[in-house]
């Protein structure tokens, strides 16, 4: 709750929106565990996504490379630093941001030499809100470019999905 205060604050936003759609919101969990691969180039760890979240929080075990981000067109590794956390900003939060946090298109690669150790932690807001661009971000020189939709059928339709790049963030786009 800090980081999206800290968040809203920065964008001017209704603290009061960020309380109500994250206090007591969805948390969850997942390790992932990569293998050394001896074909590196022929494998990756996990597909071009973005998340469906607002924030993940990921924490890289061991100092193997793996994680990348998509930055004008190209991959970039992310160099695993020791007790340090990674925070990706998730499609929910460019939603509500009314698209000025951007969220992070990312994949992981395997090595072929090292295992790699990740844990991610996905922060979200309650199943029975509506998601969508906060009222407060919306203006006549700002409309709002998502519609809006209660989370539980945001996430079943994300899940039902294949991991594609920002797919679903564009299906949810009011203008298609």
């Amino acid at each position: 709750m800090a980081i999206l205060g800290y968040m809203a604050k920065a964008l001017k936003m209704d603290i009061e929106e960020i309380r109500e759609l994250f206090s007591e919101g969805i948390q969850s969990m997942r390790m992932n565990y990569y293998p050394p691969c001896p074909q590196p180039d022929r494998a990756i760890g996990l597909t071009p996504h973005s998340d469906a979240d607002a924030l993940t929080i990921l924490l890289q075990l061991n100092e193997t490379e793996g994680l990348q981000i998509r930055k004008e067109g190209n991959w970039v590794p992310i160099k695993p630093l020791p007790n340090a956390l990674v925070v990706n900003i998730g499609d929910i939060m460019e939603i509500v941001s009314n698209g000025d946090y951007r969220s992070i298109e990312h994949r992981a690669t395997v090595n072929s030499e090292e295992e790699r150790l990740s844990i991610a932690t996905f922060c979200s807001s309650k199943l029975d809100t509506v998601i969508g661009p906060a009222p407060s971000l919306i203006s006549p020189n700002s409309p709002a470019p998502f519609r809006r939709v209660p989370l539980e059928m945001y996430l079943k339709e994300f899940f039902a999905r294949k991991l594609n790049g920002k797919a679903h963030l564009d299906f949810m786009k009011v203008y298609r």
